[in-house]
């Protein structure tokens, strides 16, 4: 069986997981997670989404890898969207 990331993506949020763009890349693999919400959304999922500190999802990524952040980047500061489906 062919390992599809958008496939691994949509078990991942069905699970009840959120996801931002960093984690869609590192995580599944995924190269452009707002066309893969899009394409949820039109097969009929709920998806949500919010604007959360770049730490955040940082914090989920260690729990599978290591992501380092430069010392001096501002990541508390800087906004990134995660998103989740709703149930």
């Amino acid at each position: 069986m062919k390992y599809r990331p958008s496939e691994a993506l949509l078990e991942h949020m069905l699970l009840g997981n959120r996801v931002s763009v960093l984690e869609g890349i590192i995580l599944f693999g995924v190269q452009d997670l707002p066309a893969d919400i899009g394409r949820l959304r039109r097969k009929g999922y709920l998806v949500k989404s919010q604007r959360v500190s770049l730490a955040k999802p940082v914090k989920r990524i260690n729990q599978y890898t290591v992501c380092k952040l430069p010392a001096n980047l501002p990541y508390r500061d800087i906004q990134v969207t995660e998103y989740w489906i709703s149930r």
